[in-house]
């Protein structure tokens, strides 16, 4: 895979052929609704809104929050963001003076379903996931017959964690602004900008790394030195005994992990050390470029693979619905594309389809 944004990933289940089709004919076709990572406990500073909104863009969301309550932007808190052309329903939190002003909210694409306090404002990545229903009009009715496989094979084997192509800015150029900061080429954009573009291009690095490891058939490899996630717990941690680690990912319990980098990032050794090094090596990025934007790339790790949850498709007359659940992060977008084979899904933001 080179380093280009807009080309497309190596797919799972590139065998079976892919349904086609259509998303995003009208906002129904597409309904996203939260998980909470908890529910509100009934008391506290802060109202928890359980909102829904059709047609209505994530910052615009936000701003028209903020002005029919009459409040900053800043005191407002979601989970997520949702993407425009869907029917969404998400957790809102504002402060609890703001109880008398809640009748303004409604109308032109929002509705409060209902209203709870908590203690503590929401903030970014509070959720466990996000249960979809989408609809595909006009699949290819051939292709449709091994949609029961297709499904299957990704309920055991899992789907590619890769980062929809909407991560890395419209034509790819924001993933490109960060691969020139990184590699000291340039002027260097404005704060806000300078923040995207490089998370955009830890995203492009993490894809690049697990596109190679698909294409060399160690998806579903444990290899020495591998940074695994326990499944129930999220703790990280090296293998050490290859053997014992491949039956610990074969029963369900851990994961392999990838790359986000970073100066904060638990480095792989061994073989996947090695492989993390080669992706940096051929972006021609050095380590220690990551030491230099302050918080801005601290690093993580990310799974290599998510196990959608309630996995479902329904065929009636010319359209396919389905339905599943995915943990926070997760694309939507990519397990679309194992499905219908269609390149470039992309919504309107990059955390809207997670």
């Amino acid at each position: 895979m080179s380093l280009d944004p807009l080309e497309p990933v190596p797919l799972l289940t590139a065998d079976l052929p892919g349904i086609g089709g259509r998303i995003r004919d009208r906002p129904e076709d597409f309904e996203v609704e939260e998980i909470p990572a908890y529910p509100p406990c009934g008391n506290g500073d802060f109202l928890y809104l359980w909102v829904e909104k059709k047609g209505v863009g994530a910052e615009y969301f936000v701003q028209q929050i903020a002005k029919r309550l009459q409040i900053r932007p800043g005191e407002i808190g979601v989970a997520g963001l949702k993407d425009r052309w869907a029917i969404t329903r998400q957790m809102v939190s504002v402060p609890r003076n703001c109880e008398g002003q809640l009748p303004a909210l409604e109308g032109d694409g929002i509705r409060v379903l209902s209203v709870d306090r908590h203690t503590n404002k929401l903030r970014s990545g509070h959720l466990k996931g996000n249960r979809f229903r989408i609809v595909i009009r006009d699949p290819n009715v051939e292709a449709v017959k091994n949609l029961d496989a297709l499904l299957q094979r990704l309920r055991i084997l899992g789907v590619p964690n890769y980062y929809g192509p909407q991560r890395f800015g419209r034509g790819g150029e924001t993933a490109r602004i960060g691969l020139s900061l990184l590699r000291k080429e340039g002027p260097r954009p404005k704060p806000f900008l300078r923040k995207l573009a490089l998370s955009a291009v830890q995203s492009l690095l993490f894809n690049d790394y697990l596109a190679r490891r698909l294409r060399d058939g160690l998806l579903h490899r444990i290899l020495p030195g591998d940074v695994l996630s326990k499944r129930a717990t999220g703790g990280l941690f090296v293998a050490e005994d290859q053997k014992r680690e491949q039956e610990r990912f074969d029963a369900g319990e851990t994961v392999p992990t990838g790359p986000i980098p970073g100066r904060k990032m638990m480095p792989a050794i061994a073989e996947a050390g090695e492989r993390e090094a080669a992706v940096l090596a051929d972006a021609k990025i050095e380590p220690q470029a990551f030491h230099g934007f302050g918080k801005l790339l601290q690093g993580t790790r990310r799974h290599n693979l998510v196990f959608p949850e309630q996995l479902t498709g329904e065929q009636d007359q010319n359209i396919v619905s389905l339905g599943f659940v995915l943990p926070a992060g997760a694309y939507a977008t990519v397990l679309l594309g194992e499905v219908m084979k269609v390149h470039n899904l992309s919504g309107d933001t990059g955390e809207g389809l997670t």
